[in-house]
């Protein structure tokens, strides 16, 4: 296996890495925020209020877009196995 092939192995993995996580956290990030800025204007400090949010709209982003997430993960895993014969020789 060529170095230059190990890396962009590598690089390809990080990116799907990336996307995935991405399309999970950002939303609970974006309702995190308005959570944080409501919570700021009206000086109310409840823990369940910042945190039920959160998980709710991250269990509904990996509800709507699981079935993408695994297309994702299943193409770049075809990909690895069907690059096998090229790697090695």
């Amino acid at each position: 296996m060529s170095p230059e092939a190990f890396v962009e192995i590598m690089r390809d993995a990080m990116l799907l890495i990336i996307v995935i996580v991405s399309a999970l956290i950002v939303p609970g990030l974006l309702i995190g925020l308005v959570v944080a800025v409501f919570q700021a204007a009206t000086s109310i400090n409840e823990q369940t209020m910042s945190f039920l949010p959160r998980l709710l709209v991250t269990l509904m982003a990996l509800s709507f877009l699981g079935n993408w997430l695994v297309t994702k993960m299943m193409d770049f895993t075809n990909n690895i196995v069907l690059s096998i014969p090229s790697v090695i020789g």
